[in-house]
């Protein structure tokens, strides 16, 4: 069998710079990450809850509701009178 050894001196010459750490050069570090990770599960957790929310809404609208402002007062009008046809007199 071959020596190994020269292999894994070159092999440790190649990634002893990769390891040296710059003193002057700032980075975030396993607190940043540990930050990031915790606002990321937070932003999940409120996507998913804004879901749940969003299913229980009822957007469909009673029949014949145009959505008009003279509708929504005829309508306001018609059942606080009691009469259907109740809404704005024309004179």
């Amino acid at each position: 069998m071959p020596d190994m050894s020269a292999s894994v001196s070159v092999a440790m010459a190649h990634l002893v710079p990769l390891a040296e750490v710059d003193e002057n050069k700032v980075t975030p570090g396993v607190l940043g990450f540990i930050v990031f990770a915790a606002m990321a599960v937070a932003v999940w957790a409120l996507m998913k809850s804004m879901n749940r929310h969003m299913g229980k809404v009822d957007f469909k609208e009673p029949p014949g509701a145009d959505g008009t402002p003279a509708d929504r007062e005829a309508g306001t009008a018609a059942r606080t009178t009691g009469s259907p046809e109740a809404g704005p007199q024309q004179g």
